[in-house]
């Protein structure tokens, strides 16, 4: 690979490779506490993939820079993390969560096809193994919806606020990073504003039907930087890394 796209190929790596970790992390917060025995163990599994999808990203980046995925896990502070704020949010209750699985899904589902024509082979070919996986998880998260939307008015209520809290954030998930550019220019990844496009078109006639309304003046308005995390990142990596942490030197 050219020189000039090495760099900004590891960065988006990284991005993709947080957002899933952290993701995962979240999610594994319901083992044992789902509202089903059944749903208990299904999205143990999706969590248990999503962990699969960042091990994936971690290592085509380790491949390119020699840096171990464990130290970049368990000895980054948060402000070197590349997630977006979306998947950091705490779990909220089973409607957040479900909500916040479909429109993460969702830009994945968009986002893998036109990865897996990438001119990077190892990108596209990762990327074709994991929408398989991805359209499970949609499917999933798209039944949880209906059942929530248009079920009791407390559930559909509590789906409602939930999409009013993370909207704005599931915005940040098609915030170019600096190096984007020469990665579209090179037909590396996608160009992120079609992505959002074809996004949109997805998530909104489905968030209609399923009663639904789409807050449009919903804070935070201003594009929020992967660099930029809220309190919860620092919490929830405060737990993730502290065994590791206790003795750097370790071999588990």
């Amino acid at each position: 690979m050219d020189a000039a796209l090495a760099a900004p190929l590891a960065e988006r790596l990284l991005a993709m490779a947080d957002d899933e970790l952290i993701l995962a992390h979240r999610n594994s917060e319901w083992a044992g506490h789902g509202p089903i025995l059944e749903e208990d163990i299904a999205f143990a599994n999706i969590a248990l993939d999503e962990l699969g999808h960042a091990a994936i990203w971690y290592g085509l980046r380790g491949q390119m820079t020699g840096e171990d995925a464990d130290r970049l896990i368990f000895f980054r502070d948060a402000g070197a993390y590349r997630n977006v704020q979306l998947v950091e949010l705490p779990k909220g209750d089973w409607a957040f969560s479900m909500l916040r699985q479909y429109l993460f899904d969702a830009a994945e589902s968009v986002a893998l096809p036109h990865l897996t024509a990438s001119r990077h082979r190892p990108l596209a070919e990762a990327a074709a193994k994991i929408a398989t996986e991805e359209m499970y998880h949609l499917r999933h998260t798209r039944l949880w919806l209906r059942r929530l939307g248009l079920g009791t008015t407390e559930s559909h209520g509590r789906l409602q606020r939930a999409l009013d809290t993370l909207w704005p954030y599931a915005r940040q998930l098609f915030a170019p990073l600096p190096g984007d550019a020469a990665l579209v220019s090179a037909e590396i990844i996608p160009d992120a504003a079609p992505l959002r496009r074809e996004w949109e078109a997805l998530v909104r006639p489905y968030l209609t039907e399923c009663a639904l309304t789409i807050p449009e003046d919903a804070l935070p308005r201003r594009a929020i930087p992967r660099a930029e995390h809220t309190e919860h990142l620092m919490v929830l990596l405060a737990e993730m890394q502290s065994v590791a942490r206790m003795d750097p030197t370790a071999e588990w």
